[in-house]
């Protein structure tokens, strides 16, 4: 890349590099982690003339998350420009290299890690953002997770550290695959026309909404409207909105008194027994059921 090569470290860089004696026996053997763990874990500010090439890549996964600066990654013929909250994840056995930008050097979040889970993790990555770079809304507690693994692996390698690091992972992981989940909490996090949707059909679970409804709710033609709504949840809009309903008629049956009857007026459904043949579809049981065996 024509970057120039340091061999001096970073100005309050930081590293975990688990002993592979550590992560042969404590890890991979491990069956509560060793689906996924992490082998190697990092932290670089402002790291200038941060450079790595390797030809014939590596048998761990990388992920590599650009707070601040600039950054470019190659991975086998593609190659990427990075910038603020932009990441690359580089899959185990790919010829990749990576640099910091020389006028803006990156600050970067990194880990190394394996095992049979963490290469399907990898490859849903790839899939979800169409190629091995993706962008994330900044979150403070993506980094809080960062540092609990990185704290508790630097204060040794008893199973107890192992475990709890590796099991943050999972989440840590998740946060770049479905950044708006992650994001769920948050006041101002960004909403397409499916989330937007989402809190539309929760607020108005007392009503009997139609896909036509619904639809124009986000200002989209309906046909468009239910493939993108397909596309990413997996349900048509209808058959989502009545997973809502039946989810607040759980609340209802645990946590009042009211009627069966009651709870499907509530819900917008005026045929009690449409509603019953509903829940019990989704939820195996008839409602007076669930509410009895629920109770406790």
């Amino acid at each position: 890349m024509g970057m120039i090569r340091k061999k001096e470290g970073f100005e309050g860089q930081r590293a975990v590099i688990l002993p592979r004696k550590i992560v042969a026996e404590g890890c991979a053997g491990d069956p509560v982690i060793g689906g996924a763990y992490v082998t190697d874990i990092g932290y670089y500010p402002k790291a200038r003339y941060h450079f790595r090439q390797r030809l014939h890549g590596i048998d761990q996964h990388i992920l590599i998350y650009c707070r601040e600066g600039k950054g470019q990654a190659q991975i086998g013929k593609k190659k990427y420009a990075l910038g603020p909250d932009s990441f690359v994840i580089i899959p185990a056995g790919s010829a990749h290299s990576y640099a910091a930008d020389e006028s803006d050097s990156w600050t970067i979040y990194w880990t190394h890690f394996k095992g049979p889970m963490a290469k399907e993790i990898t490859d849903a990555m790839i899939r979800r953002h169409g190629g091995h770079m993706g962008g994330i809304t900044f979150q403070q507690k993506r980094i809080a997770l960062f540092e609990d693994m990185y704290a508790s692996l630097e204060r040794g390698y008893g199973s107890d550290n192992l475990c709890y690091a590796n099991m943050c992972l999972w989440h840590f992981l998740s946060s770049f695959l479905y950044d708006d989940q992650f994001s769920l909490s948050e006041k101002n996090r960004r909403k397409d026309a499916v989330e937007l949707s989402i809190s539309y059909m929760q607020e108005q679970l007392a009503q009997a909404l139609t896909l036509s409804g619904l639809a124009q709710a986000v200002n989209l033609s309906a046909s468009h409207y239910s493939h993108i709504f397909r596309k990413r949840t997996g349900f048509s809009p209808m058959e989502y909105f009545n997973h809502l309903k039946i989810q607040k008629a759980c609340q209802y049956l645990i946590f009042t008194d009211m009627r069966v009857k009651e709870i499907a007026y509530k819900l917008g459904m005026a045929d009690p027994y449409y509603f019953s043949r509903m829940f019990n579809k989704l939820m195996g049981v008839s409602p007076n059921h669930y509410r009895a065996r629920r109770g406790a």
